[in-house]
């Protein structure tokens, strides 16, 4: 058995599943490298509290952006909506 902690869980939502099978390879690349780092600390640095919600978070990855929602009890971050820096937010 493992010393460590669990890792947190990344569960996308479908449309952010959508989303990436269209991106080119080097930005789905970024796209697993930054969930990676959500999965050992769901709150890094340059992650933003979405305002007006109680669990909703967004990090950039260039210019785009990664909403999501973390489940704390639970050790889960539910991917939300990835999107282009104009496009973000608009369908929380």
């Amino acid at each position: 058995m493992s010393s460590q902690p669990p890792g947190w869980q990344i569960i996308l939502a479908r449309q952010p599943q959508k989303i990436l099978r269209k991106l080119p390879k080097e930005l789905i690349q970024r796209f697993e490298v930054q969930f990676r780092a959500l999965a050992l600390n769901p709150r890094p640095a340059g992650c933003k509290k979405l305002s007006g919600f109680d669990n909703l978070y967004r990090v950039r990855v260039g210019d785009w952006r990664i909403s999501y929602a973390i489940e704390d009890e639970r050790l889960v971050i539910l991917v939300l909506e990835i999107a282009p820096r104009g496009d973000a937010y608009r369908n929380l």
